[in-house]
């Protein structure tokens, strides 16, 4: 073991330095094998955790991807079906648009049409008015052709003193005849003098009779009219005074009969016109026919005058019936207590049948809330045992028992 194999130097090396040399060489090797091996190991063991996690984090993400995934896919078909029920819903009011739309033209249409066939009656009934109106127009035309003969003929009565008188006479009894009764007046009634007046009317309660008289001098005024200068006119106008106030004095003398008469007669005038003249141009002839107690009349006032005599023979009659209505309106008043009685009874048949109703709904109010009691019970629980009463036994002193 000492034998020197080599020397290094100044130092020998024997076989034992050689042998320990070289078992500490290759412990050395073995070690830095091993631990170069701990360190792959450790490397290898870091490495595949790490791809582990890498692996963990992966999976991780494929799972998020996969949420997200069916979150999408989720929404998407959310977004299908919403798209589904908004095309369903726009459908539908597009059907109902349509629909309200299509009913409005067609009312509109209607409306349209319903005017335009409006339009054409209105039309049709104002071209019928103008045709009626063009033939009223032709009418009158004609009427006034006839209107210009009968003024002629008009002239050739006024010419004739006979013919003008009856045709105030006409004029007068048919104002009076289409205003009064039969039997409220009298054409030439004879009075008590022997005079005999055109007209009178019977006043209501056997009153005075009212004298009416036809005979106006329409010739004087015809020669007022027609004159042609101003002697003409001059001596026409004082021939018409003479003969109105002839013509006023004798109806006043003859006409007017106290008790049997009224105190004013009238002097008929067949014209409007005529009336009016002479209010205008005789005035003065006008106040002392007043005074004379005589009015000068035209058909509308002898028409108002008659009138007021109509309102007065009803109300006579009325006052003739007056105990009749008083009789009815006694039985009205027997018929309205009657009424009134039996309103009465029938308050109180109402009344007791609104306590009968009030009785009947308090006890379905009783029954319904105890039915809701019996409703409430829980009949489906076992019910607890219950021990059998125990009876005791009596004791019979004596008898049969």
């Amino acid at each position: 073991m000492d034998k020197v194999l080599f020397s290094l130097g100044e130092f020998p090396v024997t076989l034992e330095a050689a042998i320990y040399a070289i078992v500490t060489l290759v412990t050395g090797l073995l070690v830095i094998l091993v631990v170069m091996s701990i360190r792959a190991g450790r490397e290898r063991a870091a490495e595949a955790e790490m791809r582990a996690a890498e692996l963990e984090a992966a999976r991780a993400k494929s799972a998020d991807l996969e949420g997200k995934l069916a979150g999408m896919l989720q929404g998407q078909y959310e977004m299908n079906a919403r798209m589904q029920t908004m095309a369903q819903i726009f459908g539908d009011r597009t059907s109902d648009l349509m629909r309200s739309v299509n009913e409005r033209i067609d009312a509109q249409g209607q409306r349209v049409g319903q005017a335009l066939q409006e339009s054409n009656t209105k039309t049709t009934e104002s071209l019928g008015a103008l045709n009626e109106r063009l033939a009223v127009i032709d009418k009158a035309q004609s009427n006034m052709a006839d209107l210009g003969k009968e003024v002629v003929s008009l002239q050739s009565i006024l010419s004739n003193k006979q013919t003008r008188g009856a045709f105030g006479q006409g004029r007068m009894e048919a104002i009076i005849t289409d205003h009064l009764p039969a039997g409220a007046f009298a054409f030439q009634y004879t009075l008590s003098n022997n005079k005999r007046p055109d007209c009178v009317v019977f006043m209501p309660n056997g009153g005075p009779k009212l004298v009416v008289d036809a005979k106006f001098p329409l010739e004087s005024w015809e020669r007022v009219r027609t004159a042609q200068n101003e002697v003409e006119l001059k001596q026409a106008m004082a021939g018409f005074r003479t003969d109105i106030g002839y013509h006023v004095r004798t109806i006043s003398e003859n006409y007017l009969i106290p008790d049997e008469t009224q105190d004013t007669a009238f002097m008929f005038v067949p014209s409007e016109s005529i009336f009016a003249d002479i209010h205008e141009r005789f005035d003065d002839l006008v106040q002392k026919a007043m005074r004379q107690r005589v009015v000068i009349v035209s058909p509308l006032m002898l028409m108002l005058a008659i009138q007021v005599v109509q309102g007065l023979l009803r109300d006579v009659r009325m006052r003739e019936e007056a105990h009749k209505i008083q009789k009815e309106v006694r039985e009205l008043l027997d018929d309205v207590g009657r009424l009134k009685d039996r309103v009465i009874a029938l308050q109180k048949h109402f009344a007791q049948a609104n306590n009968d109703i009030g009785e009947i709904l308090t006890s379905t109010s009783k029954v319904v809330r105890r039915g809701q009691r019996i409703d409430e019970l829980d009949l489906d629980e076992p019910a607890p045992a219950v021990a059998a009463p125990v009876i005791p036994e009596r004791k019979v002193s004596g008898g049969l028992f």
